[in-house]
């Protein structure tokens, strides 16, 4: 198979450290595969860029002036871009790998990667291979069962129901109303739905489901 007929993957990089971000693209364009097609040092140019420019995919820092990576991932996701986002970070903790790759990043890099290793990430981004290196692994799945503890217990369809009129303001008399239950029936699921989230009273029962994410 000659060179011609390998796929050119087009490439824009964002980057708010010039050293950095010169580095990166001398390393992609040293691939015969890779053709950078943008350079950027801020978010909103970058996300600009990827609108206008639709790289196949986008290798961003996730800390840049204006729009973080994640964010332009994210932005770029909902105004219907196909480019597939690299995150490449300093920044290891569980919740950040977390949230950008909730935000839409196809893959997240640490900035100690090798520069193969970011050519090689770059490819299997444009494939559709999810990147994530084995030592930020760990803890991504940590993250995902603390976010999954906090969130639960797990209601059922009835406790929810009512859960969400307690929300709106609706007494257990008109709840009882609504659902056609008697009242008394209506109280022994809101005290079971207190019970599953260790709080009293209906201010504080609606005001934890919230911070659990359980109501939006």
């Amino acid at each position: 198979m000659n060179s011609s007929a390998r796929p050119h993957i087009r490439v824009l990089i964002a980057d708010d450290h010039p050293v950095y971000r010169h580095g990166v693209c001398r390393e992609l364009e040293n691939d015969e595969t890779l053709d950078v097609v943008g350079i950027y040092q801020d978010g909103k140019a970058a996300l600009s860029a990827i609108m206008e420019i639709a790289p196949d995919v986008a290798v961003l820092d996730h800390r840049m002036p204006g729009l973080d990576g994640a964010q332009v991932a994210r932005r770029a996701a909902e105004s219907g871009s196909s480019a597939r986002m690299l995150i490449l970070s300093a920044f290891t903790e569980n919740a950040t790998v977390y949230q950008a790759l909730r935000d839409g990043a196809w893959g997240y890099l640490t900035k100690e990667a090798e520069p193969h290793e970011i050519v090689q990430a770059v490819k299997a981004c444009y494939r559709g291979d999810p990147v994530l290196p084995p030592q930020l692994t760990a803890g991504l799945i940590s993250e995902i069962r603390n976010r999954t503890q906090v969130r639960g217990p797990h209601l059922t369809q009835r406790e929810m129901e009512i859960l969400k009129m307690l929300a709106s303001g609706m007494s257990t008399p008109d709840i009882a109303r609504a659902l056609y239950l008697a009242p008394s029936t209506v109280k022994t699921h809101i005290q079971h739905i207190c019970d599953k989230l260790g709080a009293s009273g209906r201010a504080a029962v609606v005001a934890e489901a919230m911070r659990r994410g359980i109501l939006e």
